[in-house]
């Protein structure tokens, strides 16, 4: 790997990248503010620090430096200082963090600079008036409140401080990537990237963070390295709109390189923009060519049938819990997966580290983007869960390896969505605000049971008698218009009309390990030989059902208590890699 492209695959945003970009994690100034005094006493002027943490690992986690797991702090406080450098003169400075959870008061020099409310998704603000030229040091100071609220988006945050069932030990405060950019000038905030495979076309929409008033932008296309055409656009507002082909001009050879899983084909695009003649920012980043669509009650990618063969992931670490510990630990993730034999994860209640959607792309992985949920249905649940959803699908759209958005699972924050008319309300709504922001995307509005309106049929079934379990699933009318593990499968607001149907939870076998804290689904497996026997007799029966388009077996590691993954925390399999790619082989089944 050159220089560059080591520089680009470990920044934080290689999938959105510059090049003129600061690392602000490690060691922070850190401290508890449990009476709640640092706003009135204004600690973001002067603050007696005696904690530091490590950035960006939570204070619950051991790789933190701390690792108290087991205390309640709702109120934390962080600073730091950063060396003003000559090469920040004249440019404009824009501070970034990946994720806080779950509300942020941001300040420069002791002056407010922004916040954000929403514990998974991400924000930035420019810093540039704040900064004191005449001094020697930028001095960052964060305030982060982070209550047990059940009507907080929280996913697999437990609300208590013992873990419990499938909910784990929370995560509070900075938990993504913190880093700074420079631009010579306003900035490019989006690139709103949409293929069009039919008429090999590509719109981008774009956001600038000023008024460009008469700039430019040039951009530049390339696949492997070469570059296949450029652009010029004239730009007069903040948002614009620029369409371009990316057909091959040779007559003979005019096809384009579509994206699916084995043959990632990605085209990289530099953007640059232009005020006067001058350069204000640039920015290099990339797309896919690829179409997922419904038809009748088959998935179809690229206008073939897609069977989808998902594994489920929660993305937690012993000890970072949902910070992952290193770029690397991902690719680690989904090549584990790959190797399994799995096209593609749900990844399961969180909104990951952008890096993981990167690599996803670059390997050819499908993804499933899951909405973290929140517990208790009243007004700011649905403010904030609302909030935080349309972000989500703003900072993620352009990724191809996404092909699927879940707002809910399993009714969670909308528990009596089989009959209550106002959460089958919002969850319908949310369904067609899907469609508005991304009409190119499958939605699989309440995954598991209880479905409303929505574009596939997600079915959770932990049964591992394969008797019983083809018992259910062998007549597929019957089943959609009644029931599986005690739930019916749609709401009483909602008529089966063919969606597509997957079996998107089951198995969840766990491996003895003598723990009686530990669990899985049903009676643990004695031994190795007995888990790949039962995981053997369930899929022999789900690779026999003809209407299902995929299944997503739970789940890819243990996480804490929860031990029913394919490989331990530490990511070790418990059987053989080639023998758990075996089981879940199938002749008659085509993944792509």
């Amino acid at each position: 790997m050159n220089e560059k492209r080591e520089k680009k695959e470990n920044s934080p945003r290689p999938d959105w990248y510059r090049e003129e970009w600061i690392d602000l994690n490690g060691s922070w100034q850190f401290a508890f503010d449990d009476d709640g005094k640092g706003m009135e006493e204004e600690w973001y002027r002067e603050h007696a620090y005696t904690t530091t943490i490590q950035v960006p690992f939570c204070f619950q986690s051991k790789a933190s430096g701390i690792g108290l797991a087991k205390e309640a702090h709702t109120r934390l406080w962080y600073e730091r200082w950063l060396p003003l450098e000559e090469r920040m003169r004249g440019k404009r400075l824009w501070l970034h963090f990946g994720a806080v959870d779950y509300s942020c008061l941001v300040w420069i020099n002791g002056k407010y600079a922004g916040s954000h409310k929403g514990g998974f998704t991400s924000h930035s603000c420019e810093i540039t008036p704040y900064i004191d030229w005449d001094e020697t040091d930028i001095r960052i100071t964060v305030a982060c409140q982070d209550d047990y609220f059940v009507t907080q988006v929280r996913g697999k945050q437990h609300w208590d401080l013992e873990t419990d069932r499938c909910w784990y030990t929370a995560t509070s405060g900075i938990w993504q990537n913190v880093w700074m950019e420079m631009t010579p000038g306003y900035r490019i905030e989006q690139a709103r990237i949409t293929p069009d495979i039919d008429r090999k076309t590509v719109e981008m929409k774009l956001r600038f963070s000023d008024c460009p008033n008469r700039g430019k932008l040039v951009w530049k296309l390339f696949f492997q390295g070469k570059e296949k055409k450029q652009g010029v656009a004239s730009l007069q507002n903040r948002m614009e709109r620029v369409l371009f082909s990316v057909e091959n001009e040779d007559p003979i050879d005019n096809k384009i390189h579509l994206w699916e899983p084995g043959q990632p084909n990605l085209y990289d695009l530099v953007l640059e923009v232009y005020q006067g003649g001058v350069l204000q920012d640039r920015v290099e980043t990339y797309f896919g060519m690829r179409k997922i669509e419904r038809k009748g009650s088959r998935i179809y990618l690229n206008h073939y049938p897609l069977y989808q063969k998902l594994v489920l992931d929660q993305g937690y670490w012993q000890e970072s819990l949902m910070t992952p510990p290193d770029a690397q630990a991902l690719v680690r993730d989904l090549k584990l997966a790959q190797d399994m034999g799995f096209n593609g994860v749900r990844k399961h209640q969180k909104i990951e580290d952008p890096r993981f959607l990167y690599y996803a792309d670059r390997m050819g992985m499908l993804v499933w983007e899951e909405m973290p949920s929140f517990y208790a249905f009243d007004e700011a649940g649905v403010q904030g869960f609302t909030q935080e959803y349309t972000e989500m699908i703003e900072r993620d759209y352009n990724h191809p390896c996404i092909i699927a958005w879940v707002p809910f699972n399993e009714s969670w924050g909308i528990r009596d969505v089989l009959w209550d008319k106002a959460q089958q309300a919002f969850a319908k709504s949310i369904y067609f605000l899907t469609k508005a922001l991304d009409a190119g995307r499958l939605v699989s509005t309440n995954d598991g049971w209880e479905a409303v309106q929505t574009d596939m049929i997600g079915i959770h079934d932990y049964e591992d008698d394969p008797a019983k379990l083809h018992e259910v699933y062998a007549r597929k009318e019957e089943l959609m218009a009644y029931t599986a593990v005690g739930k019916m499968i749609c709401s009483e607001d909602f008529v089966y009309t063919d969606e597509p149907a997957l079996l998107s939870e089951f198995g969840g076998i766990a491996l003895e390990d003598g723990r009686q804290e530990s669990w899985g689904y049903h009676e643990k497996a004695r031994d190795a030989e007995v888990l790949k026997e039962k995981i053997e007799g369930i899929l022999q029966v789900v690779h026999k059902l003809p209407y299902l388009s995929g299944y997503c077996y739970t789940q890819l590691t243990d996480v804490e208590q929860e031990t029913n993954g394919l490989l331990y925390a530490d990511r070790m399999p418990k059987l053989a890699l080639e023998q758990i790619r075996a089981v879940f082989a199938d002749s008659s089944v085509k993944s792509n």
